[in-house]
């Protein structure tokens, strides 16, 4: 335990205190006098440049112990990890060019015996700023140190009780950079390939949990990128699978169809249409645009990239746009390393977001969680392409990884979980994270083009 502790207080006579004062004030004077102009001068104390800030961790209990609960000031809250897992994290994002010079941790009763204290400017190459092998819990003040980077984390290797990891609070203290950090942080939870035609009462069925997961993340809205209900998408099915789980959330769910949608026998996308509403038909049409911060969302329907009026509307979209940072979502990737592999049908799609310099695509259709580096239509890897995302693990059966495709990063099958992805008026990054609330996947952090 590091506390900064003082002496105690020493008792004093009212006598001895007034001769004490005065001779406080004698000197102040003097120091006054002589040193006019720097009167109040000295050292400034860093300040707290953490509070507040965008925050992610390694898992978590449940939702009422999210990472942000460490940074909100309120000594009341906390962070707490899944039980009886080594290692843990907890990362803040504290904005470009932040000066770290003293890290306080309050610990839990959930305490870290061994721990590291991190900064990196990327997310992705870590500097060890300070080690614990011996914790106790309690407060641990760590001061004197040096680090410049943009995150900070706290990386527990073992813990000092059979519980988790937990923390009541992180106080980072220090100086930023010049450089504004990004504002408008918000949350989005993302799936595709979603209702098998089952219910709760099945402990095989995976699409309530994924619902029950992405509602303990209580984002600022969700994403569907297809195939939302199975086998043909009837009403009926949407009514009696779809609704019992992902639709708890329904009204703020921006859904796009997939290719299990046009299989209704009352008509392509019927059931879709019916079931979602003006929510999936905002603008009259299965595709459709809106805007979150400095964010602008188009949402496709990759049934269709052949119609002439869809491809239209995107140009014209996307030349009206005035959001800094572009995502698009449609069912059917250009590329998957899965059993379904690339799709062709995306690329003209693909190329006029490139053209128009839009920075994420997210899809499903195969059922695997993977991601990409920033890569143009051709396949070519480059800074200033498009970094897609394969997010097909809602609750369908999972999909082999077949033919791994250049350029792909990480893969993951066979594990059901929802994609979380954090977002700031300049930047993105992302979690993959499982039913059991483990993360199973951390991206880098993109800057928009």
């Amino acid at each position: 335990m590091r506390l900064l502790t003082s002496a105690p207080p020493r008792r004093t006579t009212p006598t001895s205190l007034s001769v004490v004062l005065a001779a406080v004030l004698l000197l102040v004077g003097g120091l006054l006098l002589a040193l006019p102009d720097r009167a109040g001068a000295g050292p400034v104390a860093d300040s707290l440049i953490s509070q507040g800030r965008p925050a992610t961790s390694s898992s978590v209990e449940d939702s009422t112990f999210g990472p942000e609960k460490a940074f909100d000031g309120v000594s009341t809250t906390r962070w707490a990890s899944t039980e009886g897992v080594d290692p843990q994290w907890l990362r803040v994002d504290l904005g470009p060019s932040a000066t770290v010079s003293r890290v306080k941790l309050v610990w839990e009763v959930a305490y870290a015996k061994a721990y590291r204290v991190e900064i990196s400017s990327d997310g992705t190459t870590w500097t060890r700023l300070a080690t614990e092998t011996a914790g106790n819990g309690g407060t641990d003040d760590w001061t004197g140190l040096t680090g410049t980077g943009r995150y900070l984390r706290v990386y527990g290797t073992a813990r000092g009780t059979s519980y988790g990891y937990s923390l009541w609070t992180v106080e980072v203290y220090g100086t930023t950079g010049s450089t504004t950090p990004p504002t408008g942080s918000f949350t989005v939870v993302a799936a595709g390939d979603i209702a098998a035609q089952c219910t709760a009462s099945s402990s095989s069925c995976a699409h309530p949990k994924t619902a029950a997961l992405a509602q303990r993340i209580a984002p600022s809205f969700y994403l569907t990128m297809g195939d939302n209900q199975y086998d043909d998408a009837l009403l009926s099915d949407f009514r009696n699978y779809y609704d019992k789980s992902w639709g708890a959330f329904k009204a703020k769910t921006r859904p796009v169809p997939g290719n299990h949608e046009t299989y209704d026998p009352a008509g392509s996308l019927a059931g879709y249409k019916a079931y979602f509403g003006a929510i999936a038909y905002p603008q009259g049409k299965p595709y459709y645009s809106y805007d979150q911060g400095n964010w602008h969302f188009v949402a496709l329907d990759s049934n269709s990239f052949d119609d002439a009026a869809q491809i239209q509307w995107l140009k014209d979209d996307l030349a009206r746009n005035t959001k800094g940072c572009v995502a698009a979502y449609f069912h059917h990737p250009l590329y998957s390393s899965g059993g379904h592999g690339n799709d062709p049908v995306s690329r003209p799609v693909w190329k006029i977001l490139y053209d128009a310099r839009a920075d994420l695509v997210l899809n499903g259709h195969d059922h695997h969680y993977e991601r990409f580096a920033p890569q143009d239509p051709d396949g070519r890897a480059t800074a200033d392409g498009m970094v897609e995302i394969v997010g097909g693990m809602g609750g369908a059966e999972p999909y082999d990884i077949e033919t791994v495709q250049p350029n792909s990063q990480k893969r993951i099958s066979g594990t059901y979980g929802v994609l979380k992805l954090d977002l700031t008026d300049t930047t993105y990054t992302w979690q993959y994270v499982g039913t059991d609330d483990q993360v199973k996947d951390s991206a880098p952090t993109y800057t928009c083009h």
